[in-house]
């Protein structure tokens, strides 16, 4: 292992941006509850059961693109929604209207709040490219852009794979690995010369179908053991914890 805690064969680090690099997992869980309460109490009166941020979340929607998460949770619940379009009014009771709604939501939070990075999460990154390897960021949020700028880490990441680049390239989410293979082609690496770097479920689970050199769950949220059942290699509570691993 090299002294960032990495097999030394790994070229470059593919990392996921919320609940990795930024807390915003959490202006994340709080959009979709904001929204899917409001839309199940309008269909199922005050007394629904109400969206969990925390089991729901990471059931359901944590890592997948907007709509399959839209999809994800609404089966959890036996309800059905028609598909609608893209660009459904974010008023409009389709999987497509949800979905935006919580999207502006999440602009509105970023905008209002801004985003500061995990500490740790810079520091790694910092450690990363001052031992020569390659970053990408690959992430499902049509967002991450926006979050990278406001929390100051965009200069620390080579290439963007995000929920508008997989729209365009016709990229399927997490947990399928195109976006982590699309990161690792731009960079010029193999799989396994890049490692993942996932705090969702269905994030490691991609990293690992992608056949990559290694797999890091992030344990922001108490699930060590569920991110090593789907695949993680060695799991962390923050990255800082790699700077410094050697064999």
């Amino acid at each position: 292992m090299t002294e960032i805690g990495l097999p030394s064969g790994v070229r470059a680090c593919l990392f996921d941006l919320d609940g990795v690099l930024t807390p915003t997992a959490r202006v994340h869980a709080a959009a979709w509850k904001e929204v899917f309460d409001e839309f199940l109490r309008r269909r199922e009166g005050p007394d629904c059961r109400p969206f969990d941020p925390v089991t729901d979340y990471d059931a359901h929607v944590d890592g997948r693109p907007r709509a399959e998460g839209v999809r994800a949770f609404l089966a959890s619940r036996d309800i059905e929604l028609p598909e609608g379009e893209e660009d459904d009014p974010p008023d409009a009771e389709t999987v497509h209207g949800l979905g935006n709604r919580k999207n502006l939501l999440v602009v509105e939070k970023i905008r209002t709040q801004g985003v500061r990075p995990y500490p740790g999460s810079v520091r790694y990154l910092e450690a990363v490219r001052d031992a020569g390897l390659r970053t990408a960021c690959v992430s499902s949020s049509a967002n991450a852009r926006a979050v990278l700028v406001s929390a100051g880490i965009e200069p620390l990441v080579d290439v963007r794979i995000d929920g508008l680049v997989g729209r365009e390239r016709g990229l399927r989410g997490k947990p399928q690995p195109d976006t982590f293979l699309a990161a690792a082609h731009d960079l010029g690496v193999a799989p396994e010369q890049a490692a993942v770097f996932e705090d969702a479920l269905v994030g490691v689970d991609a990293g690992r179908a992608g056949r990559f050199g290694y797999v890091v769950g992030v344990d922001r949220v108490g699930q060590a053991e569920e991110l090593r059942r789907h695949g993680a290699d060695t799991v962390v509570t923050d990255l800082s914890e790699l700077v410094g691993v050697t064999a």
